[in-house]
């Protein structure tokens, strides 16, 4: 566990039910929280009636780092698998770093970590052919473990269909 991870030992944990919303767009910034279990999803639904997905947090991952500084949040938390979270005031967790400089450093650490992963996204999700996409992701994190080829499809922005078809013409040759 990380040591930002740790500001969150002995926050109020709280199980949420898949298809609930934690917060609105809109919602005053009021707590931080760290998800234990499940998948909550950052949505902003567009003005067409569609949702844009942001970002999909799983266990070990915070759900608001990009809204600590904000007075309110910029879209909605749904959560997608149900989930279990730790909950702490902004204020508390933001004084929990303040106290651990390392806690600070580490927080900065995953956030630049996760930068880097967005931006390699961006760059795979340009590219024309699956093919292309492919390659480019097995270039950067190599072959997934077995059943991970469907989290490889989303990460692509691909079919599954579209990614079974690109491997099994890997395979003939």
């Amino acid at each position: 566990m990380s040591s930002w991870q740790q500001s969150f030992d002995g926050a109020p944990v709280r199980s949420i039910d898949e298809g609930a919303t934690l917060f609105r767009r809109e919602d005053p910034v009021r707590s931080i929280y760290l998800v234990r279990s499940g998948q909550i999803a950052l949505e902003r639904p567009l003005a067409d009636g569609t949702t844009l997905t942001l970002h999909i947090a799983s266990a070990g991952m915070m759900l608001v780092e990009a809204s600590i500084f904000a007075d309110a949040y910029h879209c909605d938390a749904v959560v997608r698998e149900r989930a279990v979270i730790a909950c702490m005031p902004r204020s508390a967790f933001l004084a929990s770093l303040r106290e651990s400089p390392d806690s600070a450093l580490a927080l900065i650490n995953a956030n630049a970590r996760e930068i880097q992963s967005q931006r390699a996204r961006i760059e795979i999700l340009r590219l024309r052919r699956v093919a292309d996409r492919l390659d480019a992701w097995l270039d950067l994190y190599g072959e997934p473990a077995k059943g991970e080829w469907i989290r490889v499809a989303n990460a692509i922005g691909v079919s599954q269909p579209a990614l079974y078809r690109e491997l099994a013409l890997r395979r003939k040759h």
